[in-house]
């Protein structure tokens, strides 16, 4: 049996386990909320070219939206409000939908206005869980509307937290950075590296803005000194087979040898330095991203890899797609290379008979390590996605919630 269709008999297990699983989540967001599940739903429908499917995406994207008129008011990218309203700006550009420029938004803009406001206050700039989640629907919003006026406030909730970054931010003779708790119970403070909470999300974050001429001149120089401060903190122990850090502290460098995952290590901070070269339209960063990605694809031990599961946020199918997506950008053989080695990696690892489709997600803590998942960011709509990218012969928009595309 060819990979090809091992893959789409996976899409098939995937799509029949959504349907009757999906009223289980409570939640609206993106990541690990329904409306994550609707993305599947509506690619899949494309991929298949089957009205069925997307019928079964409105009926999802439906109750996020029922779920936040009944009073759902968790206001995160990852989990809640700000999550579902980025998706339903993702599926209007993809002509899934057809919605009114303004639904929800008029609404619910303040709420999530507000709760930036109080998560830059605290610093809190966690791309899933804090202030940049919301920039980043607002962006979102600005990209898709036509008007200057209707365009205006948007840009003006950017300047916001643009001019909360530069007020925040830290500088010394590497660069600049921004500081946050690493360990709670520790209580840990330092910079934080990685692409899911940390200065490499920052960097891709101010990278998407700097695309638009009204902001470049604004963010530039913040992005420039950010990458600058990141390549400065490489590992300078040679045995360590990651080129990063998880993250850096003042007495030194815990834990160099970062996993490989999108979530944590060289493959969210390599993607994101090369956005950053690409829109700073600097060759030597750009290079110098492609030689950190490509220096990862020599990593394949599971166990050196710290890979326990199939998902996207730090198991064999988030490696896959980001190599794959890097292959597609860049045509390098090497970057096929490894994304036909993990592509078969996760197949391998569809083996629970308890799980979905094969699959569960490992916890490593408690009594329960391993449990059924069904959400994009760590479950199996996450895992359909990006099969559907590796096979379909058109190109997808959705992991940009992942701020890969």
């Amino acid at each position: 049996m060819t990979i090809e269709i091992q893959l789409k008999n996976k899409l098939k297990e995937i799509s029949e386990i959504l349907e009757t699983k999906t009223e289980e989540k409570q939640e609206v967001g993106v990541l690990s909320g329904v409306s994550g599940i609707a993305l599947f739903q509506f690619y899949y429908s494309k991929f298949l070219d089957e009205d069925i499917h997307a019928d079964k995406g409105i009926e999802t994207i439906t109750r996020a939206v029922e779920l936040i008129n009944n009073g759902f008011t968790f206001p995160t990218f990852c989990t809640g409000i700000a999550g579902a309203c980025w998706v339903l700006e993702i599926l209007k550009e993809e002509e899934f939908i057809e919605l009114d420029g303004g639904f929800l938004a008029s609404d619910l803009d303040s709420y999530l206005l507000e709760a930036m406001r109080t998560d830059i206050k605290t610093e809190n700039y966690d791309f899933l869980h804090g202030a940049m989640g919301y920039g980043y629907y607002f962006l979102k919003r600005y990209q898709n509307l036509t008007t200057e006026k209707s365009k205006k406030n948007y840009k003006n909730y950017l300047d916001e937290l643009i001019a909360a970054l530069k007020k925040s931010s830290k500088k010394n003779d590497y660069g600049i950075w921004w500081e946050s708790v690493l360990e709670k119970e520790e209580e840990t403070i330092g910079c934080n590296l990685s692409l899911s909470h940390g200065i490499s999300s920052t960097v891709n974050f101010l990278s998407r803005i700097a695309e638009h001429k009204e902001f470049y001149n604004d963010v530039s120089e913040l992005l420039e000194q950010t990458v600058r401060y990141i390549l400065q903190h490489k590992n300078k122990d040679k045995t360590l087979t990651a080129t990063f850090p998880n993250w850096i502290v003042e007495e030194g460098i815990p834990d160099g040898n970062s996993r490989l995952a999108w979530c944590y290590g060289d493959l969210g901070v390599g993607i994101s330095i090369l956005r950053a070269g690409e829109v700073l339209k600097d060759t030597q960063i750009s290079d110098e991203a492609i030689a950190i990605l490509k220096y990862a694809t020599q990593r394949r031990d599971i166990e050196e890899t710290k890979i326990m599961d199939a998902g996207l946020c730090h198991g064999a199918y988030g490696v896959f797609h980001i190599y794959n997506h890097l292959y597609r950008k860049t045509k390098d053989i090497t970057f096929k290379e490894a994304s036909d080695f993990w592509i078969q990696k996760a197949l391998d690892m569809g083996i629970h008979k308890n799980g979905y489709a094969g699959y569960m997600m490992w916890r490593g803590m408690g009594e329960e390590k391993w449990k059924t998942e069904i959400s994009l960011l760590e479950g199996i709509a996450g895992i359909g996605l990006s099969i559907i990218s590796y096979l379909a012969p058109f190109e997808t928009k959705w992991d940009e919630c992942l701020l890969i595309s």
